[in-house]
């Protein structure tokens, strides 16, 4: 019986993370660290689940209030234990002390259960709420409003970024609002829900991930052409950027220091990028940037930043771009235009510096 129910009641739960098993096992696109994390996120929502079902399903039959409080106290921890692995699996560079704030509230929890400082379930199977009962919300707060603002500072401020890490924001208030709208109810639901949440976010950092050079992190050649063909008439400035020496380099101290090179040159451009501007490396050492109803002055002032960036490393690259005020230029002549700067520049920088210019 106890079975039967829970499958009924967590059906929905049930195929989503199946589906979320069978995607992680099959995608080549995601590190195997992250993929790790994931498995265990999934493992905790649905141990979590199980937490739920069954403090409900005693409290449906009156029984079991010692064994309640304790379920109680875990599902208050694993709470925030769930978004805290959230933050440490989608946020690069995340350490293990982002844990402490749940492991703190998990003492606090278990400690309640023979003080009633958090909750307390009294003789007549009623709930309090104590004196800190509603830490656990502020700590999951804590952990949302965290987690939302990193990606926000890490993404690159386009579209294909910003919509999935609202609709994740969006689900995770929902959990600290609809318990105080709903009650219980709600927390049948919440399994589900953030599991629908991270479902959907993976499957948003999927396309991402295809849209992007995995060297750089920069947006791919494919990328290029399809935002080239996307709302053209705002397009009025197109940067071109060439790695000078990249052969060289390459020939000299090998292709890892070839990759070294490249991924210094385009933390450069990524720094260098500001509002309707996004980058691209569409092959080898090329890299372009799509500058959207920019001013002149903004595509100078980009321009300038990259040479500035580019100043305090030990990599030259020759830039040059195409701009049309009234947007009257096609990209075709904005490409020519900024191709015909760059190596104007490259012719520069190769004259100036003694170089063979086969060895680009």
């Amino acid at each position: 019986m106890f079975i039967k129910e829970y499958i009924l009641q967590n059906w929905a739960l049930i195929l989503i993370l199946s589906a979320f098993l069978v995607s992680l096992k099959m995608t080549v696109f995601l590190e195997k660290t992250i993929i790790s994390r994931l498995y265990k996120l999934i493992a905790g929502i649905f141990l979590l689940s199980l937490a739920v079902f069954t403090e409900f399903y005693l409290a449906d039959l009156g029984q079991g209030r010692e064994l309640r409080i304790i379920l109680m106290a875990i599902r208050y921890s694993a709470t925030p234990f769930i978004i805290a692995q959230i933050v440490y699996t989608l946020v690069k560079k995340q350490y293990r002390f982002i844990f402490i704030p749940a492991i703190v509230l998990t003492v606090i929890n278990f400690i309640s259960i023979f003080t009633g400082v958090v909750f307390s379930i009294d003789k007549e199977s009623v709930f309090h709420r104590g004196p800190l009962g509603f830490l656990p919300f502020i700590v999951v707060g804590f952990y949302s409003v965290f987690l939302i603002a990193v990606l926000l500072k890490n993404s690159s401020r386009q579209k294909t970024e910003i919509i999935p890490i609202i609709f994740l924001a969006f689900a995770l208030s929902s959990g600290l609002v609809m318990p105080f709208v709903y009650g219980s109810l709600y927390s049948h639901m919440f399994c589900t829900i953030i599991s629908i949440a991270l479902y959907v976010y993976y499957v948003f950092l999927i396309l991402q991930v295809t849209k992007k050079d995995p060297l750089t992190g920069l947006l791919n050649r494919q990328a290029y052409y399809a935002d080239l063909d996307d709302n053209t008439e705002n397009i009025n400035a197109l940067v071109t950027i060439d790695l000078n020496g990249l052969k060289k380099i390459n020939d000299t101290f090998g292709h890892e220091a070839g990759d070294e090179a490249l991924s210094t040159v385009s933390d450069c451009l990524t720094r260098a990028l500001k509002s309707g501007q996004s980058g691209y490396r569409i092959g080898g050492d090329e890299f372009m940037i799509i500058c959207r109803a920019n001013s002149q002055s903004e595509v100078t002032g980009l321009v300038e930043h990259i040479h500035s960036s580019l100043s305090e490393t030990k990599y030259k690259c020759s830039v040059g771009y195409g701009y049309s005020e009234n947007g009257e230029k096609s990209i075709s002549d904005l490409k020519k235009e900024s191709d015909t700067m760059m190596y104007l520049e490259k012719e520069k920088f190769y004259k100036n510096s003694g170089q063979d210019r086969r060895q680009r």
